[in-house]
């Protein structure tokens, strides 16, 4: 007994080492995945904009999780980074919710960050709010060249004999689907913001000839995310993916972001949600475009993966980190500005 009483007085202590009186009541998380170096001050990664652009002046350890947490004077924004990968973010963010330091029963949760994107479907340095959420490691794998004949992949659905089998089963977290009008509201609010393009995007977009969308300059959109632990790459696997996202999602998604962690994410708040900290339909997912999912047209997939992650680094890096804050935090200020209201009911389109 001494010794959870003695782990909830560590936990209980804020920046300055005195025990907080009441939990600190917070309006919205904002949620990174990963920061290249410090909080400010150098190359930025998903969190360094927000910690420098919203003010972010408050430290919390946070030894429990991957980094220490991020939080504006008055309590209203706290920022965390979970890791990379779902692993990480489950668990970040499970022990943040469950954190004694706050409250956070009524907080809005706003994942933004940096994702490779589908051609078909989105731009360099755009940004798109996500309705479904989709796990990519929840499966059953064969090698494709020992499939059977006619089969498209050797990925297939968690306790199926064939890919794509029906019926549809998302009972192990396969599959997420966030708040419809939640998003519409976000969408609306930010799809005419004006994002940033620069000549290495245009140069890279150029590649991509008999893809109309690949080719448009920075914009906003709603497009799924889908989350694997594994970095992929190429036209075959962006090919699985979009039917992977369709299967899952009833044939309503559309797989328009590839990122790592964001079922992680939503997993853990579904059980907070259960537990009475959180509210899961308070969860919004940002991504912005900071590269291709697959390799231009005549291009070669593993020329196209080092091209990016190897050679000079993503075309997009810096115009898709700013984009992500510029989008997003149109959002969290929206709600902060109308907590009267959003305190008690979810913001309609």
């Amino acid at each position: 007994m001494r010794l959870f009483k003695l782990i909830g007085l560590i936990l209980g202590l804020g920046v300055t080492g005195v025990t907080a009186a009441e939990p600190i009541k917070v309006k919205v998380v904002v949620v990174a995945m990963f920061e290249a170096g410090a909080d400010t001050g150098d190359r930025p990664g998903e969190f360094q904009y927000w910690v420098e652009r919203e003010g972010l002046t408050e430290t919390y350890a946070f030894p429990q999780g991957y980094r220490d947490l991020r939080g504006t004077p008055n309590g209203e924004i706290l920022g965390v980074v979970t890791g990379v990968g779902t692993a990480k973010s489950a668990a970040t963010i499970m022990a943040v919710g469950l954190d004694p330091r706050f409250d956070l029963t009524e907080a809005y949760w706003v994942v933004a960050g940096i994702s490779g994107v589908d051609p078909n479907d989105m731009s360099l340095g755009s940004a798109a709010w996500a309705e479904w959420l989709v796990d990519g490691d929840l499966a059953h794998e064969i090698d494709i060249r020992e499939a059977p004949e006619g089969w498209t992949t050797g990925y297939i659905p968690l306790r199926k004999a064939h890919p794509y089998q029906q019926p549809v089963d998302r009972s192990e977290g396969e599959a997420f689907r966030l708040v419809p009008s939640l998003v519409e509201w976000a969408y609306q609010l930010t799809k005419d913001t004006e994002l940033a393009d620069s000549a290495a995007m245009q140069k890279r977009r150029a590649l991509y000839v008999g893809y109309p969308v690949a080719q448009r300059p920075p914009f906003v959109l709603k497009g799924d995310q889908l989350a694997a632990m594994t970095y992929w790459h190429g036209e075959k696997m962006n090919q699985w993916a979009n039917e992977w996202v369709k299967y899952y999602s009833d044939g309503e998604g559309e797989f328009v972001t590839s990122a790592m962690e964001d079922t992680g994410t939503y997993g853990s708040l579904l059980w907070l949600d259960r537990a009475g900290k959180v509210d899961v339909q308070r969860m919004l997912v940002l991504r912005t475009a900071s590269n291709f999912s697959m390799q231009w047209p005549g291009g070669d997939a593993a020329e196209s993966l080092s091209g990016e992650k190897l050679g000079p680094g993503y075309s997009a890096y810096i115009p898709s980190l700013d984009a992500a804050h510029r989008v997003g935090s149109r959002v969290v200020h929206a709600l902060i500005e109308g907590w009267a209201t959003y305190q008690h009911e979810l913001p309609q389109p």
